[in-house]
């Protein structure tokens, strides 16, 4: 590269830490946290702990890139900890603490993490082999007397725009969780696509009840810090907790999802509950029952979002649409997001109106590419698109309607679930020939998983399907629980002319054969 070029690149990089920063020193008295207790927190003491915190992580060898993995509920200190990082040039490893033992040392494993953090709650379950001989500390009142100690780190930030700063695990399609690279730019430009998409601004709150693991969470946690919002921190979804900042706060994004809604809804009719405002509502429309859309957007006044993002695009490509107060009769089409492109191709070559297509994007709000996966990297970001592996149909109004999801990734509840996490673990038992794992339809969680299987020995059945669920509770995340385990003969698996397994057959045997619930 040139050296003009160089000079212009460097010239345009942007750190998240000094744009937080810059928005402590405007504003230092202005409310920046609020912890799971009630207790607010102002912009300027928020940055002094930060600056500490980076102290602290530079005197245990921290440097630019080193790994720090966190296992934690939500609280004020997760944020901290990861601005702070920002500061030092660090990378935050978001653990997914819902996983199984065997999926989280999967997961420290593949990272090699300098540093591991727990809270208390999360280390008093002793169950992390992998991080057993690893330097560690847990957040209590030790780590705070440390902060208070600490001097601030009064040095200048390490971290440039392309580099990491958070890295978050999704579902793989090989069995085990992929980490998504997540660098200071995409951080950056999904807050500008907030402001700019639904009109969020720093008089509003966000209500971080969503784990910090999950993009839902952290994606506006950080950008609200980089506009000059707050957050509010809640350890999980709290009907109670999350009224009381309706009434309280003008809110950012109100973050509800499948699973959570009915409670919801059932929590605050009647209540006449005096709203403040909240800018958007809602994610994954196509998972909730449409009459729990109409009411819930009835009783808090707000348009429900009509969304299409990931952990790896943030909320492009197609999150533009809303859904209007108390409409009956909706489209789920989805319309183009700001700040991205997208296209829809077979084959890698664009397809026509109306013609399925797998959905590829490019844009600034892009993450960087799976940790330790260049196969998979170079597979997924070719020819400079990156493909989602949701295949949909464009209309000649230029919105996008679902067709399918490509390897029949399973959408339950906010999580994303791939039939070969499930497959794998069940695969382990010598008496099972062949597994099947499908969506079905679920009341509460929008989709769940099923597994059709096949055994070797018709006489221990029972005792075979037990055996399975015990291994699924051992090795999987409690979402990932097939809802029910089928036996069927082998011969009965519909397959394509190459012996290849038709998922899309299997799910329509369960219908016909089971009468279960599938997604049309």
């Amino acid at each position: 590269m040139k050296k003009e070029n160089i000079l212009i690149s460097n010239a345009a990089n942007l750190c998240v830490a000094d744009l937080f920063e810059m928005q402590a020193k405007n504003n230092p008295k202005a409310f920046a946290l609020q912890d799971i207790d009630g207790k607010k927190y102002k912009y300027k003491e928020t940055l002094n702990r930060i600056l500490k915190i980076a102290n602290i992580f530079i005197n245990k060898g921290i440097k630019p890139k080193d790994r720090i993995a966190i296992i934690s509920e939500n609280r004020r200190e997760y944020l901290e900890i990861e601005m702070a990082c920002a500061k030092i040039g660090a990378i935050l490893v978001a653990i997914n603490w819902r996983l199984s033992n065997d999926e989280v040392n999967y997961c420290v494993n593949l990272v090699k993490p300098k540093l591991v953090i727990l809270s208390k709650k999360f280390n008093r379950h002793n169950r992390l082999n992998s991080i057993k001989n690893k330097n560690s500390f847990l957040l209590n009142t030790t780590f705070e007397r440390q902060i208070i100690k600490s001097k601030i780190y009064d040095g200048r930030s390490l971290a440039d725009g392309e580099d990491i700063l958070v890295i978050l695990f999704t579902s793989g399609t090989t069995g085990y969780p992929k980490g998504a690279k997540i660098s200071h730019r995409a951080f950056i430009y999904r807050a500008l696509y907030f402001t700019f998409e639904y009109n969020i601004d720093k008089y509003d709150t966000f209500p971080a009840w969503a784990p910090m693991f999950h993009m839902a969470s952290t994606d506006l946690a950080i950008g609200s810090l980089l506009i000059g919002g707050s957050v509010a921190f809640i350890d999980g979804f709290n009907s109670k907790k999350i009224t009381s900042l309706i009434k309280k706060y003008k809110l950012s994004w109100l973050v509800l999802m499948p699973g959570m809604l009915e409670e919801y809804i059932k929590f605050i009719e009647g209540k006449n509950i005096k709203i403040k405002g909240i800018k958007a509502m809602g994610a994954m429309a196509d998972l909730i029952p449409k009459s729990q859309i109409t009411k819930i957007t009835k009783l808090l006044d707000t348009p429900y979002l009509n969304s299409f993002g990931s952990t790896e695009t943030g909320m492009p490509p197609a999150s533009k649409g809303l859904i209007g107060i108390n409409k009956k009769n909706f489209s789920l089409s989805k319309i183009q997001s700001s700040f991205c492109e997208v296209k829809l191709v077979k084959n890698d070559k664009e397809v026509d109106y109306n013609t399925p297509g797998e959905c590829s994007v490019r844009g600034p709000t892009l993450f960087s590419g799976y940790w330790n996966a260049e196969a998979t990297n170079l597979k997924d970001f070719r020819g400079g698109w990156f493909h989602m592996g949701d295949m949909m149909k464009r209309t000649k109004e230029n919105t996008f309607d679902f067709v399918d999801r490509k390897k029949y990734l399973i959408k339950s509840g906010g999580e994303n679930i791939y039939p070969a996490e499930i497959e794998r673990v069940i695969l382990r038992n010598k008496y099972i020939t062949e597994v099947v794992v499908v969506r079905i339809r679920s009341k509460k969680w929008g989709e769940s998983p099923i597994a059709i299987i096949s055994i070797n020995n018709e006489n221990k059945q029972n005792i075979i399907i037990e055996e399975l669920k015990n291994s699924c509770r051992k090795y999987l995340a409690s979402y990932k629980q097939p809802a029910k385990i089928l036996v069927i003969n082998e011969k009965d698996i519909p397959r394509s002319t190459t012996g290849k397994v038709q998922r899309h057959l299997v799910e329509k045997m369960l219908k016909t054969v089971f009468n279960i619930e599938i997604v049309d």
